[in-house]
């Protein structure tokens, strides 16, 4: 009989150890993201973006609002960047938006690439869900701006303003829930936003690009190549790639395209693993993290973002492109990108993450546009008498489906238990370190 009672109570007692451990592991992981520094946190890089545009509400109000803008517009030192007609003067905004910018897209790139090769994107039917609903929040935009335009043809040309989705002010915003938010719709919000930037990324080329220099496309062309060789050769040291990205940006700037296109196609050109598993891509990705979040984008905002209220009045906030950009962002985001996604499950037998009530809400945060919103919004119009409409919708659509979208998935989620955090800090670790592989197997494939 003794013996018979020994190994239940040993099983038993071993259950109970491993229970402890899981316990104390999610305890640890729980303090961990407690102690977090504050620039790791999700909801940081969207605070500091939102301190950045009240900053420059305030400083274009203010008396030194004009001194801001000639500073912005004034040529430095009257000099140029480039040869005869494809010569640009060399301005702040030319630098914060031809320059900075291309560290934002080089980093947007590589996270796009890491998802691809990687990431949930490299299984078509993971991506089924996210795709469909990012192009029906892309297209229903578009068509309400569209509609609301159609009598003006000079103002057609923002149609792709509310298409886009700021990834940091999104996620930022759902953060505010805490751990309350399913997992599931966290990853569906980043993947559809992830999704719509690369969407943005094909419009800038396709329909912002104009007075194509033949000379400059070509060696734009030959770069790229001569990087993507670069890849297949095993070439693996970044700083070999950024200076190909450097003589790429000089080619872009000249030859018509936006400037910002080299910073995809260099982070296309970047190898996501050595012979030895570790990944030159994920060390990129995240050296640059913390430098977008809380450098390019907050000056980027502070340059482009700041809405001039004298002389403006009521009119600027009902002109059609701000109320064609600000519809689309409150009510074409979410119905396309719900409508999108319950069609898409449809074919591809899928359930959408959550319960409808909170895909309408996480599709309402989807709304907010910010920087591509912005960015796309001065490559339509420029700095013309239009960019006031623009910024008023912009911030206004923005704004508005931030605290909609926080209501509705606030009473969605109310019900919902807190998560542990395990998930959360595997999300983190694989975030952090990729998927390495195994050494012994041999050199990795380059991509």
């Amino acid at each position: 009989m003794r013996g018979t009672q020994t190994k239940p109570v040993a099983a038993s007692h071993h259950s109970s150890l491993n229970s402890l451990h899981k316990a104390d592991g999610r305890i640890v992981m729980a303090l961990k993201g407690a102690s977090k520094p504050w620039w790791r946190r999700d909801s940081s890089a969207g605070l500091v973006l939102l301190g950045a545009t009240v900053v420059s509400f305030l400083l274009l109000n203010s008396s030194i609002g004009e001194t801001f803008r000639n500073l912005l517009e004034q040529q430095i030192a009257g000099l140029d960047i480039g040869l005869g007609e494809a010569a640009h003067p060399l301005r702040a905004h030319l630098i914060i938006n031809d320059g900075l910018m291309v560290i934002f897209f080089l980093y947007v790139g590589l996270e796009l690439k890491r998802e691809t090769v990687e990431g949930p994107f490299k299984n078509p039917r993971e991506a089924a869900l996210p795709l469909a609903g990012a192009l029906g929040g892309m297209a229903t935009p578009a068509l309400i701006y569209v509609a609301i335009n159609a009598g003006e043809p000079s103002y057609l040309r923002g149609w792709a303003i509310p298409a886009a989705t700021d990834i940091a002010f999104a996620i930022g915003v759902m953060s505010l829930l805490g751990r309350r938010v399913p997992p599931g719709l966290r990853l569906f919000l980043l993947a559809l936003a992830i999704i719509d930037d690369l969407g943005a990324i094909l419009v800038i080329a396709l329909f912002y690009s104009s007075h194509l220099t033949g000379w400059a496309l070509g060696g734009a062309m030959a770069t790229f190549a001569a990087m993507l060789m670069m890849n297949r050769a095993g070439v693996t040291a970044l700083w070999a790639y950024w200076l190909g990205g450097l003589v790429l940006w000089g080619f872009m700037l000249l030859s018509g395209v936006h400037a910002t296109m080299a910073g995809v196609l260099t982070a296309m050109c970047v190898p996501m693993r050595r012979a030895d598993g570790g990944s030159p891509l994920l060390a990129a990705e995240h050296a640059l993290k913390h430098w977008v979040q809380f450098a390019v984008m907050p000056i980027f905002a502070l340059s482009n973002a700041g809405v001039t209220l004298h002389g403006a009045g009521i009119g600027a906030a009902v002109h059609p492109v701000a109320l064609g950009v600000a519809l689309g962002l409150v009510a074409g985001k979410p119905i396309g990108i719900t409508v999108g996604t319950y069609v898409g499950g449809a074919l591809t037998r899928q359930r959408p993450p959550g319960t409808m009530l909170q895909l309408v809400g996480t599709s309402i945060l989807a709304g907010i546009g910010f920087t591509m919103s912005l960015f796309i919004g001065g490559l339509a119009f420029g700095a013309g008498e239009l960019a006031t409409p623009v910024r008023f919708g912009v911030l206004g659509g923005s704004l508005l489906s931030a605290v909609l979208g926080l209501l509705v998935l606030w009473w969605a989620c109310r019900r919902v238990s807190a998560s542990d955090g395990a998930l959360s800090a595997d999300e983190e670790i694989a975030e952090a370190h990729g998927v390495l592989e195994d050494v012994d197997e041999g050199p990795a494939r380059q991509a």
